[in-house]
């Protein structure tokens, strides 16, 4: 057998892997390592096993290598050749001395992909006690409010909502189904290490389901998590929360965490004066068990999670007791019970001769269990879920051509009833996916895949995506994407908030595979240009993106028929057209400034005509400064942190055919948010942070139509464009240990 070489030394470059050094890890490749020529503008990022490649100029002799959590390294080298380097992570070290510090966003340069990189230190910008709420410090994705009861907060990014974002927990898809409405909300912040958001269709390795984009959460890791690690946080609208960290290395190959969230809110907040709670009477314990081996000697590497979480909900009017109202005219109120157990497993192994070649196996299953009830209508929704991906990886002929392949099996068994209606249903799909991805280390880079799948509901499709990146010049990337994305729409599951008024649910049979209805089917398509520059010594950059979404099909959810909501396959055009201007800089030392407008033209073909997206702000300002001390010996430092969100008008459903007393106007008013946090970090163990949410104390007026009459035909908490809460202030403390 001949093996192809690693290196082609004709083409002069340097190659090699980075990976983790410990007191026997040897292959374990670091994902995201940056590697580049000291006083240069070349570099480059490890792939997703530790793998780079570089240019090699004789101009050229110290290679710097570096990653988040690990001592960065300076390497002399003075030719193309092959390396194999070990970062050390820096708990290891006696003494760690900072000279540059490591943006809390990372946008790529090098990557084909529009790819932005949220790290922990970004999440602890604000109080982001769980995912939903990870997102508010960052303009890539808008956090927007899903209705006037639950006190959810909905993601959207490119204008559309996140059943068309693929969003997945360390590769594997995560909050889907069942759990589209609240799965945000099931993922505490503390767990998540980072977040990698990508902009248009993502990877066909991960799935035929992402149209406007991914969110892939990575979560900490057993070995380098802090042994101890306790969080608590209170605010003054009644919410408590205790997140702790376990965590313990029991062999040199195998260690394990513990991880215990769990938050409460028992006080009754109703400000506005219309009977019904601001926010949601809560209690949820989340307990996940994480497993991590490595074997670098054989190269065998796996991670095995179990998570169990039992998450309560009680909403309505202040005064409604479920034991004594429940299903009753009495008082109106609902009442949310989900109980969630889920488990999955990684298993990777790179060869130990050929480091550029691995496969890795992916499996997991969930159990989603939700009973709930809002006034007289009930959902129950029971998902079952089994998902699989067998992926390997390898080079055509050096590292410049890399190849992933493999098969994905995944079953989904629903049991749902709305009222007396069941909408039980199976569904299988089995399908292949190639992808290959080429990079020549200076100007160009593209990743073209192709996946086929089979669904016993879908029918039997191809798609295709691809990603390309051109620069042609330093600190500059030019993208281009386009990609198909198709679904089978979950429209209760995605559209819950309709339960909470007395819109009657209009169904239109077209005799399609799901509720009768046809997949949805969509096409991306995406312009990215990322400018790095220096203005008054500092860094800085300037991304202008515009991406746009095409239905093929789409099943329109129209809400412009008060005391109706309608579900119908697409007529016409269905089409969003997002446009980003982002213009970050360190204005100062230590003070940093990220600013970006947002213009969305999102249209539907609705039965009355093509009419903007309701509750879509057409127009969006976002800022975020941050500043932070310099470190002190003993690891004590001050970090403040502001942000400005200001909402531009935003059409509202129609509600002219109401009598004048439940009429809302056609628009709503802009406004802006602002949020601000301050720690205090008194030592390596120990901070303590102190904030404010919604400063401008901005509400929505007579947030729930017809308050006084809920058992009415006018009665609708879902038409929410601002916050319902005031001013809310909090406080908490970080340990670890």
């Amino acid at each position: 057998m001949v093996l192809l070489p690693l290196l082609s030394f004709s083409q002069e470059k340097v190659e090699g892997m980075v990976m983790e050094a410990n007191s026997t890890n040897k292959h374990i490749g670091l994902a995201g390592a940056n590697v580049y020529w000291m006083d240069s503008q070349i570099g480059t990022v490890t792939n997703e096993e530790g793998l780079f490649s570089i240019p090699y100029s004789t101009e050229y002799d110290k290679l710097i290598i570096s990653f988040v959590g690990f001592q960065s390294d300076t390497l002399e080298v003075n030719g193309p050749k092959m390396l194999h380097h070990s970062l050390k992570p820096s708990n290891e070290l006696d003494e760690v001395v900072v000279e540059k510090r490591r943006d809390a966003v990372q946008k790529a340069y090098f990557s084909s992909r529009n790819v932005i990189t949220v790290n922990s230190a970004e999440l602890l910008k604000a109080a982001c006690c769980n995912l939903s709420e990870s997102f508010e410090t960052n303009p890539a994705i808008d956090v927007n409010f899903s209705d006037a009861l639950t006190g959810t907060k909905q993601i959207q990014m490119l204008g559309l909502t996140s059943p068309y974002l693929l969003i997945t927990q360390e590769n594997i898809p995560m909050v889907r189904g069942a759990s589209q409405a609240y799965g945000l909300t099931f993922t505490p912040g503390t767990w998540v290490e980072s977040i990698q958001i990508t902009k248009g269709a993502g990877s066909v390795v991960n799935g035929y389901e992402s149209i406007s984009g991914q969110i892939n959460t990575e979560l900490v890791k057993p070995l380098t998590d802090k042994t101890l690690f306790v969080n608590g946080y209170a605010n003054r609208n009644g919410r408590l929360e205790l997140n702790t960290h376990f965590n313990r290395k029991l062999t040199d190959k195998l260690s394990t965490g513990l991880y215990i969230h769990g938050n409460r809110r028992d006080a009754k907040e109703e400000r506005n004066d219309d009977g019904f709670l601001d926010a949601p009477l809560a209690n949820q314990i989340n307990i996940m068990n994480r497993w991590q081996y490595q074997n670098p000697e054989s190269g065998w590497v796996s991670f095995v999670n179990v998570r169990f979480l039992n998450d309560e909900k009680q909403v309505g009017q202040s005064n409604f007791d479920p034991t004594l109202d429940r299903l009753t005219t009495n008082s109106w109120g609902s009442e949310i019970a989900t109980r969630r157990f889920d488990s999955s497993v990684k298993l990777g192994y790179v060869f130990p001769e050929m480091p550029f070649q691995s496969f890795g196996f992916q499996a997991s299953y969930s159990n989603h269990k939700q009973d709930s009830y809002y006034g007289f209508n009930r959902y129950d929704i029971d998902h079952q879920s089994v998902y699989s991906n067998l992926i390997f990886n390898s080079i055509i002929g050096n590292t410049q051509n890399k190849f992933k392949t493999g098969i994905t099996l995944a079953h989904d068994g629903y049991k749902e009833g709305v009222n007396a209606m069941d909408y039980g249903r199976t569904d299988n799909s089995l399908g292949a996916f190639f992808e290959y991805s080429y990079d020549d280390l200076e100007k160009v880079s593209l990743t073209a895949g192709l996946r086929v799948d089979t669904h016993n509901r879908l029918g039997t499709f191809m798609t295709p995506r691809l990603h390309i990146r051109y620069s042609p010049w330093e600190r500059t990337s030019l993208r281009g994407s386009l990609g198909r994305g198709r679904r089978a729409a979950n429209i209760f599951a995605e559209n819950q908030q309709l339960f909470g008024s007395s819109r009657e649910i209009l169904l239109s049979d077209a005799g399609g595979p799901i509720y009768g209805l046809e997949p949805e089917d969509a096409w991306n398509y995406g312009l990215s240009f990322l400018q790095g520059f220096t203005l008054f010594e500092r860094p800085g950059n300037v991304t202008v993106d515009f991406y746009r979404t095409d239905f093929k099909n789409q099943i329109v959810v129209d809400w412009e028929t008060p005391g109706a909501v309608a579900f119908y396959n697409l007529d016409g055009q269905s089409f969003a057209n997002s446009f980003q201007l982002e213009v970050n800089h360190e204005i100062l030392q230590n003070l940093e400034l990220r600013t970006a407008y947002k213009f969305y033209d999102v249209r539907t073909d609705f039965k009355k005509g093509r009419l903007q997206k309701p509750l879509q702000a057409k127009h969006r300002f976002f800022a975020n400064l941050g500043y932070e001390t310099k470190i002190r010996e003993n690891g004590g430092q001050w970090r403040f942190d502001y942000t400005l969100h200001t909402l531009g008008r935003q059409r509202l459903p129609d509600t002219s055919t109401n009598p004048e007393a439940f009429q809302l106007p056609r628009n709503s008013p802009s406004y802006s948010l602002m949020n601000a946090q301050v720690t205090k970090v008194f030592s390596k163990a120990v901070e303590v942070y102190v904030g404010g949410e919604n400063l401008t104390n901005f509400t929505q007026n007579s947030p729930v139509l017809a308050s006084e009459d809920p058992f009415g035909p006018y009665f609708d908490t879902s038409i929410v464009y601002a916050p319902i809460m005031g001013r809310m202030f909090y406080g908490g403390f970080r340990y670890k240990m």
